[in-house]
């Protein structure tokens, strides 16, 4: 009987998302009467002008790798 419960409660579970989409209205809606919002190219290219470029080169791993000149070891 404890399995029989567990078994009940696990396809309860497994079956809520689905019933949560049905509810919704059947899931997507038509893509021809979404709107996406137009994308200024002339604005873009302009912000991406105004990013400043770096004076070194920007290591992410640099933390992690052993220097290029291994430290002195104190006696």
């Amino acid at each position: 009987m404890k399995r029989f419960t567990v078994a009940a409660v696990i396809l309860a579970l497994l079956a809520t998302p689905t019933l949560a989409k049905g509810r919704r209205g059947g899931g997507g809606g038509d893509t021809k009467t979404e709107q996406k919002p137009k994308v200024d190219e002339k604005a873009y290219k302009a912000a991406l002008d105004r990013i400043p470029e770096p004076k070194e080169k920007y290591d992410p791993w640099g933390v992690t790798k052993p220097a290029a000149d291994p430290a002195k070891k104190p006696k």
